[in-house]
Formats: structure tokens, C-alpha cells, sequence
């Protein structure tokens, strides 16, 4: 076998993961995963299965085995030019059997999302006393070690720990809905990302990173070097927002203004939509109380941040072609579209869909507006 060949590994078990057993992999018709930057990511399964022969008198010998169980654990591992990428690690959710009208010829699908859901799962109440979010935030993720999770926790700006003659921090929500009520107080965002190894996870709870080493170039164009089918650009001036309003600091009693700013992330368009002073920019009004002038910038901050590009670009490629994996929160650079178009994107969405004998990657790309900030992208 060529070394460099593409290669899909899929680890699965009610506890921890192993290879799948061969019958289960050599029934697979197809696997798609999807990585969001804002969505949860999720996963589906396509095997083929039949009751012929004495294996199928009780029942399909897929569902048999168990390996296909709700709950669950996935891992999917692409191995490409030589590299492993883990896609997802993730739990099954939902079960479907199509029968079909010929013997031997059924589909099962299993359909599945991240080890999210395994925090998504039980309303709680509980009081974190004299612990500030970054703390209340590592104690919360702690408890899913278990499933290989490690917090990777990023202080806010100001830290306020509480008296408990003053305020007790409580919840009364599952423990990824308060993950993510802390991470917005501060403009933050929560997600995990599969991996350095198989089986374990980083719990990211942090500010939005747009930055790294940027994936091969996305080529368009009749030319030689195109790789990208179906490509389409689309700009929506209405999409970004402004935030004013003011706050009554609870710290000092004191009405101060709470104004977002433009370009806190890293810009990636030349001439971006999200300005003052360019086109017709929307204002929200900044209406919530109880918080410091601190948290109440990072909030407002957080929503601006939150209203999305105004440029977005979906397209599909052939990965042997291209070359590269694409990874919802990265970078990716394009070419041969026009200055407007070229340059540098951040990742939003990547669908992933394995067939026999071929891997397709179909992508949505996002900035803030049109025009390259660099002369040239990564070949």
C-alpha cells in the first residue's frame, strides 16, 4: 500500500475506542463529517447490511454486534499524504434503517456530534463560592475528563472574585449552555477540538483566534492549478453591527458610555465593511446591566464579533487535487478570483465526505470585506 495514500480510520466502542471490527468497515458506503466555527460538529455514518445467510435469521448482523449503538463513541481519522487529522470525536445520537425492497441490500445510518453532547445532557444547580469564570470554567471541565478532555482556559481582561457575604455564582442550565453564558460575558467563545492524540480533546474557552499557518491555496480559475468547482462569492453589507450604549458600573456606581470597536481580530480584507464611516453600518443598543464596565465591553465587543462577515465563499474541492485539509477556525488562502476575492479567509465550515476511492471537501469561507492584505498566499 502506497504510504501516502489516503487512508479513513474509524474508532469506535462504548467506552473507549477501538478499530472498527473489518465487517463494519468493509460495509461502509459513506462518512461525512461537518466543522463549524459556531455550530456543533457532527458526524454521519452510511453502512450497507443485509439479513441474508445464517448470520441475519435473528436481526441485521451490524446491529447485532453492537458497534452501532446510540451513545457510542466515534472517532474518524484521516490519514492524508502521510499526515493523521483527527475530523471528529464524537458520540452516535440517532439510528436509522432503511430496508430495502430486495434482500441484502439495507442501509443503516448513524448520525452523531462532538463529545459536546455529553454536556449538553443535564440541567444542573450548583454554586461555585468565591470562584471567579476562569475558575468556575476549569472546574466545570474537569469533571468530563474521563472522555480525554484537558481545559485550555484564557483569564478574562479583569477578574472579579466574588464575596460570599456579596454574591455566590450559581447555575441552573447544563454545563455546556453556562460554559458558554460565562464565555459570552466576555466576548469569549467555547468549543473543543479533537486530538493531539486519539481520544483526547482540548476544551478551548478564550478569546476568537484567526491566526496560524494558512492551508494550501484554494486556486479558481480555468487555468491548470484550479482545484475549486463550484465556486461563489457573496457580500452582505448588512450582515456586521455596531454596539452603543452605556453601562452602570456595578463596581463604582457610574454611568460610562460602552462603545464596540472595528478590527480587534485579525484583518484579513483590505477593505472591510465593518468600519465606521464605510457604507451604512447598523447599531444595536447596548441594553443589559448588572456588570462591570469591563465585562460590558467585552460584551458588547462579543456581539459585534458575533454579527459575522459580511463576504462569505462556498466551494467544493477534490482533496487528492488540492492537497491539503481544511479545519473549521483556520486559515486558507485563495487565488485567481481578482484582488477583491483573493487573499486570505478564515475557515467557517467544512464538510468532509469519504465515497470509495475519493475524498471531497465542500467549504464556506468568511471575512470582513473584499480586497487581499497580502501579495501572495501559500502555493
Amino acid at each position: 500500500m502506497d504510504p501516502l495514500s489516503t487512508k479513513l480510520t474509524v474508532l469506535i466502542g462504548a467506552t473507549l475506542p477501538a478499530p472498527a471490527p473489518p465487517r463494519l468497515v468493509e460495509s461502509i458506503r459513506r462518512v461525512q463529517v461537518t466543522t463549524s466555527d459556531s455550530a456543533r460538529p457532527g458526524f454521519q455514518i452510511v453502512v450497507a447490511d443485509g439479513r441474508s445467510g445464517p448470520g441475519g435469521l435473528v436481526d441485521y448482523p451490524l446491529l447485532m454486534d453492537g458497534s452501532l449503538d446510540p451513545f457510542n463513541r466515534v472517532i474518524l481519522i484521516v490519514t492524508f499524504r502521510g499526515t493523521p487529522h483527527i475530523l471528529i470525536d464524537g458520540v452516535i445520537t440517532h439510528r436509522e434503517l432503511t430496508p430495502a425492497a430486495a434482500p441484502g441490500g439495507s442501509d443503516i445510518t448513524v448520525t452523531g456530534e462532538d463529545l459536546t453532547v455529553m454536556m449538553d445532557l443535564e440541567e444542573r444547580s450548583a454554586e461555585y463560592p468565591a470562584s471567579d469564570e476562569a475558575a468556575i470554567v476549569e472546574q466545570v471541565i474537569l469533571g468530563y475528563a474521563r472522555y480525554g478532555i484537558t481545559p485550555s482556559v484564557v483569564p478574562p481582561p479583569t477578574l472579579d472574585p466574588p464575596l460570599p457575604i456579596d454574591r455566590i455564582p450559581g447555575q441552573q442550565t447544563t454545563d455546556l449552555a453556562f460554559l458558554r453564558i460565562l464565555a459570552r460575558r466576555f466576548g469569549y467563545v467555547f468549543h473543543l477540538t479533537p486530538g493531539p492524540a486519539p481520544a483526547t480533546s482540548v476544551a478551548y474557552w478564550g478569546p476568537p483566534v484567526r491566526a496560524g499557518v494558512p492551508a494550501r491555496a484554494l486556486s479558481a480559475g480555468p487555468g491548470v492549478e484550479a482545484n475549486v468547482t463550484g465556486l461563489s462569492f457573496r457580500q452582505d453589507v448588512l450582515t456586521p453591527f455596531q454596539v452603543s450604549g452605556s453601562i452602570l458600573d456595578r463596581l463604582t456606581n457610574a454611568e460610562l458610555p460602552v462603545h464596540s470597536l472595528p478590527g480587534l481580530r485579525v484583518p484579513l480584507a483590505a477593505e472591510a465593511d465593518d468600519l465606521p464611516g464605510t457604507g451604512h453600518p447598523r447599531t444595536r443598543q447596548f441594553r443589559e446591566s448588572g456588570l462591570s464596565a469591563t465585562q460590558a465591553l467585552a460584551r458588547a465587543q462579543g456581539m459585534a464579533d458575533g454579527a459575522g462577515d459580511s463576504l462569505t465563499v462556498t466551494g467544493n474541492v477534490d482533496t487528492e487535487r488540492y492537497g491539503d485539509v481544511l479545519t473549521a477556525r483556520g486559515l486558507v488562502g485563495l487565488r485567481g478570483a481578482g484582488w477583491r476575492h483573493d487573499g486570505l479567509y478564515a475557515v467557517k465550515r467544512v464538510t468532509h465526505t469519504f465515497t470509495r476511492g475519493r475524498y471531497t471537501q465542500s467549504f464556506t469561507l468568511s471575512r470582513e470585506g473584499v480586497g487581499s492584505t497580502v501579495p501572495a498566499v501559500r502555493p
